[in-house]
């Protein structure tokens, strides 16, 4: 059997998606942070991968457009917790914002809610997830995952949740990844498995949060979140927010058009 190089992400909010794939005979799976995932599968070194939503606008030259796992996603209606700005001023008085380098969907999200929300167009720098070396250098710093579902920063630094703020502008949910790989990477059967493993995965939150976590705090932290923040369907309010989300990033001039979505 022809294995599939299928590329997950690392952080918590991911693990529900990979319940039972590291021990199936059928993948090979590896872990790294959401933009090396996309790197990956640009430079065909993964077959498939859990890719930040943007970057299935961004596939390498003379790649054609990626095809995405049907009702599968990492996404959020209203607060997510793991997707925020700290700032030291007030939003509207921002006028630089260190990035964290592990992101690209949450970068063009932190941009497009600059422009449509805060109405703000600050200086941007590209930085590591080192939240006081963020904070020394800029107004405001952008972190993701667990980095930012376990901090609340300093006192006087407000956190402002960027999934609560998208769908307070627009409605909708956000996605931030998705599973996603050229058109004859995944077999029907591979796509019925992806989903299997991201059904069992949502059915155990305390389960996923305890083999992530070994602090009983935090493993209630996190059952908490993979219940009540993340939600993991792409149906029809997704697919509505994500084509929101491609056309605002398209006329910022973040991605060369706004695509079409292609499933497998």
């Amino acid at each position: 059997m022809t294995r599939v190089r299928l590329g997950a992400v690392s952080y918590l909010n991911a693990r529900p998606l990979v319940v039972g794939l590291d021990r199936h005979p059928r993948f090979d799976l590896r872990f790294d942070i959401p933009s090396r995932c996309a790197a990956l599968l640009h430079e065909g070194s993964i077959d498939a991968g859990l890719i930040p939503s943007i970057e299935y606008l961004r596939p390498s030259e003379g790649q054609t457009r990626y095809r995405i796992v049907p009702t599968v996603a990492i996404a959020s209606r209203g607060p997510v917790a793991s997707v925020a700005l700290f700032t030291k001023r007030p939003v509207a008085d921002v006028r630089s914002i260190a990035l964290d380098t592990s992101s690209r969907t949450s970068v063009a999200l932190t941009r497009v809610l600059c422009a449509r929300a805060f109405r703000i167009d600050p200086s941007l720098e590209a930085s590591g997830p080192d939240l006081p070396a963020m904070l020394d250098r800029c107004d405001a710093a952008l972190l993701i995952g667990d980095s930012a579902l376990l901090s609340e920063g300093p006192k006087d630094v407000e956190k402002i949740d960027l999934g609560d703020r998208w769908t307070k502008l627009t409605g909708l949910p956000f996605v931030y990844a998705f599973w996603a790989g050229r058109a004859d990477a995944l077999t029907g059967a591979d796509i019925r498995i992806l989903q299997e493993a991201r059904d069992a995965g949502v059915a155990k939150p305390e389960h996923v949060a305890g083999q992530y976590f070994s602090d009983p705090a935090l493993q209630a932290i996190g059952a908490r979140y993979l219940q009540d923040n993340i939600k993991y369907d792409l149906g029809d309010p997704e697919r509505a927010g994500l084509e929101t989300f491609y056309r605002y990033a398209a006329e910022l001039g973040l991605v060369s058009d706004a695509g079409e979505l292609r499933f497998f």
